[in-house]
């Protein structure tokens, strides 16, 4: 017998609303997990001999995440992940900053020295677009998905489940503000659907990143006081794009930014110039690119121009152990802005 530990966030998933034909007005983080829990049709079948035990670790608007809220649920998580009965743990989360949670957590966990315990075990989130007052809310459905997530024995890693399909922390994103089927992995696509309580796999899961590299990192994640996090920007280039959104940025202090580049990973070149000026600041300055459906597509020529030879760097996503046949892909803006934020952290 093993234990699956859910921990929850608030988010839609718990949301109220009025009435039942409401889905867009509501009030967020409203249910604790013991009410999320009672939702879930069939829950003693989808265990089997397993069993849950919930922990409310916040109670927010998703919109609303911040570093405090991160903090607590990377140690709350490496707490539960160590324990040699605990087959998983479920996060219940708001959809507006799944994708970010799910990547930070992600890197973050795996920068444990003691993360080796965990090396086979997911952590699944999992979300709804309706509130739990809505004549459909898909909210239970996908607890149940995410029960049959955790309790597969080939998952590990951070995983998401959303509307029936499985998806990599590095990849997911939400792409629609009101569909169920809200979230998607651009042209990488799912890793699994969940059906009848079942998973079935199109390609293996990634896993985790390689454990136990970054100690430095993971004790500032664990202990450094949130409101002395690193100050990580997002600005994008656009036409007409002036310098001085940068430069005043750089006056207020901020420590790093990621420039949301236009096309196949193109900057203005104002803003490129003064990311320049930036870096001799010491002020990190990275690129991401708005274009999510697909990869950067690199150039193969030794030193054409473009994106291998960036004034701005692009920050991508390298294979880890566990999915090595996996092509290097440019991180989108949402992982980039999470993935400088650990860098600067870990130094």
């Amino acid at each position: 017998m093993a234990k699956i530990v859910v921990l929850a966030t608030g988010g839609t998933i718990a949301g109220q609303a009025a009435h039942a034909g409401e889905g867009v007005a509501y009030q967020a983080a409203q249910l604790n997990v013991q009410d999320l829990l009672q939702h879930i049709a069939g829950l003693q079948d989808l265990l089997g001999t397993d069993t849950l035990q919930g922990e409310q670790v916040a109670q927010l608007d998703s919109k609303d995440m911040d570093f405090a809220t991160w903090q607590a649920l990377a140690q709350r998580c490496a707490h539960w992940l160590a324990q040699a009965d605990v087959r998983a743990v479920v996060l219940t989360h708001g959809t507006d900053t799944l994708e970010e949670t799910a990547f930070f957590l992600q890197q973050a966990l795996a920068a444990a020295p003691h993360a080796a315990a965990w090396h086979n075990k997911p952590l699944v989130l999992t979300c709804a677009m309706r509130p739990a007052t809505a004549r459909l809310s898909d909210g239970p459905q996908n607890m149940a998905d995410a029960v049959a997530l955790a309790r597969d024995a080939r998952a590990s890693g951070v995983l998401a489940v959303v509307s029936g399909q499985v998806h990599a922390a590095h990849a997911v994103q939400k792409m629609h503000p009101y569909r169920l089927d809200a979230f998607g992995s651009g042209d990488t696509g799912p890793l699994a659907y969940a059906e009848e309580g079942r998973i079935r796999w199109l390609r293996p899961p990634f896993g985790w990143p390689q454990l136990g590299t970054n100690p430095g990192l993971w004790a500032a994640v664990q202990s450094l006081p949130p409101e002395q996090w690193p100050w990580v920007e997002v600005l994008h280039t656009h036409a007409g794009a002036h310098a001085r959104a940068l430069q005043a940025l750089a006056q207020a202090g901020v420590q790093g930014v990621v420039l949301v580049a236009t096309g196949n990973a193109t900057v203005h070149r104002a803003l490129e110039e003064a990311a320049h000026a930036l870096a001799a600041q010491g002020i990190t300055v990275v690129q991401a690119p708005r274009c999510t459906a697909s990869a950067v597509v690199r150039s193969t020529a030794a030193g054409a121009a473009g994106v291998d030879a960036d004034a701005v760097p692009l920050l991508w996503h390298t294979p880890g152990q566990a999915d090595a046949g996996e092509a290097t892909a440019a991180l989108p803006v949402s992982k980039a802005r999470v993935q400088l934020l650990l860098q600067l952290l870990g130094r």
